[in-house]
C-alpha cells in the first residue's frame, strides 16, 4: 500500500500524474508502481525528473544518480566495517539510502532533502520497501540540519546537488568561509554547492566514519577546488578517486561530468587509489586504481594530472611558456548582443568600430595565421570620455547609447564596474592569439590581422621582443605539443585552457628558438 501524509499525497499524485483514486487503498498496486519500486525501480523519481524542466533541476542541483554508480558506490562501503548509521545530504527520492538500507539491514538511515516533493517520494519509496521504521527524512538544508551523536560509525553516501556559486546566497556564502576558516582552510565564496556539502560532512563527520560523493569533477583543478583538495588530504582522510571520462556524461539529460571520491574521517592513508574510466559500469566496487601517495596529492594544484601517466621531464633548455610571453584572456563587454555591432550600431563612426575575434571558430578556421583582410565582426569600442567624438557623430552615438541602456547594457555586473559603463576598453592587439574553450586542442595563431579579442580567446604578449621567425617557431611548437589533456576537460568533451595553465607548458629557450629559426631560414633562403 503507498502510504503518504495527506499534504504529500496530492504532491505525489502531481509528479505522477495520478488521481486520489489512484492512490487509494483500493487498488494495492496503483498502475503497477509497487512492484517497480520494490524489484529496484524509482518511478517515482523518473516521474519527478520527467515533471521539472532540466532548468528547474538544474536550478536546486537535482540530478538523480544512475543505479550502475549507486551499485558502485554501495559496493564500496560493503568492503569496510558496517555503519551504524546511513546519512544522505541530498537524498532526492531515496536512491542511495534505499539501496543503503537494504546493504545494511542494521543500520539508522537519515536522508537530508530541501525540496518538499522528492522528499514526500523519498517517504514513498521507504515506506514501500519496510524501511519507515529505521529511516528519518529531514526536510532541510544538510549545511544546517542536526545529526545527533551516536556510538558508532556512520556512512555518508549519496550526490550533493550540483549548484554553481551563482546560485548562492551571501550569507551561506559567508559561512562556508568563516567555517573552513575554522579548520584552516581558505575557502573562496565562487565555490559550488557541492564543496559546502563537503565543508558540512567534514563538521559533522567524527573519526571513524566513512563516506563516498559523486560529484561534479571541476572541482578537481578549479581555484574554488583548492578548499576541497585540503578538506580531503588533511582531514577527511581520501582513499579513493574514481574519475568518469568526460564522453561518459554520466546524467541523462545534464552535461556533468562525474567524481567519486571516498573517505574515511580520521584516518591518515599513505596513498589513495586514483583512475578514469569509461563508463559507470567499470567503476565495479572501486576499489581498482593507481596508488597516489598523499602526499603528493597535497602538493598537487591539479588532481586530472594525478589521473595521467606521469609526464616526462623537461629537456634543460626548456622554460614555462610564461617565462616567453604573457597570457591574457580577452575583455568581457558584459553584453555581447549590444557591443558586438549589428545593426544599431552601423551609424557610428569607423573609428570606434574595431575588428575583434568574436568567436573560437575565427582563429579555428584560420589556420596558422589570421591574414589582414580577414573578415572579422567589430566590437563598439567608445572612449570614456564622450567629448573626445567628433561633434558630427555625437548625435549617432547617444541614439545608439539610447538604445544600448534599453537592452540593459548600463545596468549589467560589468557595466557598474567600468570607469563609464559605455567604455568596453579593449585590449592592446596580441601578436599571438588562442583559442581559450573548444572540443579539440587551442588553435595559436600569428595575430597578422592585429585583430584585438574578446574573452573567448588569449593574447600571448611577448616579455622581450621575439623575431617573426621565433614567433611562429614557438607557435608551431604549441601546435604540436600541447594536447586537451594539458587543460581541463568537462562533460561532452569541452576542454578549457587558463592562462596561467597555458603559461605552466614547457616550451624551448630563445636560444633553441633561434637555432630553430636560423635552420629555417637557411631552408627558405639557401645561399
Amino acid at each position: 500500500m503507498l502510504t503518504l501524509f495527506e499534504t504529500e499525497k496530492s504532491l505525489a499524485a502531481a509528479a505522477v500524474s495520478l488521481t486520489d483514486d489512484d492512490l487509494s487503498t483500493d487498488d494495492p498496486d496503483p498502475g503497477g508502481l509497487l512492484s517497480s519500486i520494490r524489484n529496484g525501480g524509482d518511478p517515482l523519481g523518473d516521474a519527478f525528473t520527467a515533471l521539472r524542466s532540466s532548468a528547474e533541476r538544474r536550478k536546486d542541483g537535482a540530478v538523480y544518480t544512475p543505479p550502475a554508480i549507486v551499485r558502485s558506490m554501495l559496493g564500496w562501503a560493503l568492503d569496510q566495517e558496517p555503519p551504524a548509521r546511513v546519512v544522505d545530504p541530498g537524498a532526492g527520492s531515496g536512491r542511495f539510502l534505499i539501496a543503503a538500507g537494504q546493504a545494511f539491514p542494521r543500520a539508522e538511515l537519515v536522508g537530508v532533502e530541501l525540496d518538499p516533493l522528492a522528499a514526500s517520494l523519498l517517504r514513498a519509496n521507504l515506506s514501500v520497501n519496510g524501511l519507515t521504521e529505521r529511516a528519518t527524512v529531514l526536510e532541510a538544508d544538510y549545511r544546517s540540519a542536526a545529526l545527533p551523536g551516536i556510538s558508532g560509525r556512520t556512512l555518508f553516501v549519496g550526490n550533493p546537488p550540483y549548484v554553481r556559486h551563482h546560485g548562492i546566497s551571501a550569507d551561506w556564502k559567508t559561512w562556508y568561509r568563516r567555517t573552513a576558516a575554522g579548520f584552516g582552510i581558505k575557502a573562496s565564496g565562487l565555490a559550488g554547492l557541492h564543496a559546502h556539502f563537503f565543508l558540512r560532512t567534514l563538521q559533522l563527520a567524527r573519526a571513524g566514519d566513512f563516506g563516498a560523493f559523486i560529484t561534479a569533477s571541476e572541482w578537481l583543478d578549479v581555484n574554488y577546488g583548492a578548499a576541497v583538495r585540503r578538506m580531503l588530504t588533511e582531514r577527511l582522510g581520501c582513499v579513493g578517486l574514481h574519475v568518469l571520462e568526460p564522453a561518459a556524461m554520466p546524467f541523462a539529460g545534464s552535461t556533468t561530468t562525474g567524481a567519486i571520491t571516498c573517505f574515511r574521517v580520521g584516518s591518515r592513508p599513505a596513498a589513495m587509489r586514483v583512475r578514469s574510466v569509461a563508463s559507470a559500469e567499470a567503476l565495479n566496487r572501486l576499489a581498482e586504481g593507481d596508488e597516489v601517495p598523499l602526499s603528493r596529492a597535497a602538493v598537487t594544484p591539479r588532481w586530472s594530472v594525478l589521473l595521467r601517466p606521469a609526464a616526462p621531464c623537461a629537456p634543460a633548455d626548456f622554460v614555462p611558456l610564461g617565462e616567453l610571453v604573457r597570457v591574457s584572456r580577452g575583455q568581457v563587454t558584459g553584453c555581447n548582443r549590444v557591443w558586438i555591432a549589428g545593426d544599431a550600431a552601423k551609424h557610428l563612426p569607423k573609428q570606434v568600430l574595431v575588428p575583434a575575434i568574436t568567436k573560437a571558430r575565427e582563429l579555428i578556421a584560420a589556420g596558422d595565421e589570421l591574414g589582414p583582410e580577414a573578415a572579422l565582426q567589430c566590437v563598439v569600442n567608445l572612449p570614456v570620455d564622450l567629448n573626445e567624438i567628433e561633434k558630427r557623430f555625437r548625435a549617432a552615438v547617444d541614439r545608439f547609447l539610447a538604445w544600448a541602456a534599453q537592452q540593459g547594457a548600463a545596468t549589467g555586473y560589468i557595466a557598474s564596474h567600468r570607469r563609464a559603463w559605455w567604455a568596453v576598453q579593449l585590449y592592446e592587439p596580441a601578436p599571438m592569439l588562442c583559442t581559450y574553450m573548444a572540443r579539440r586542442p587551442p588553435a595559436f595563431v600569428r595575430n597578422l590581422r592585429g585583430a584585438h579579442h574578446l574573452n573567448i580567446a588569449h593574447g600571448l604578449y611577448p616579455r622581450e621582443k621575439l623575431t617573426e621567425l621565433q614567433m611562429r617557431q614557438l607557435l608551431g611548437f604549441l601546435r604540436n605539443r600541447v594536447s586537451v589533456a594539458d587543460g581541463r576537460t568537462y562533460a561532452g568533451g569541452l576542454t578549457k585552457f587558463e592562462p596561467r595553465e597555458l603559461e605552466r607548458i614547457q616550451v624551448p629557450r630563445l636560444y633553441a628558438l633561434d637555432a630553430i629559426a636560423s635552420d629555417m631560414d637557411r631552408v627558405a633562403n639557401p645561399p
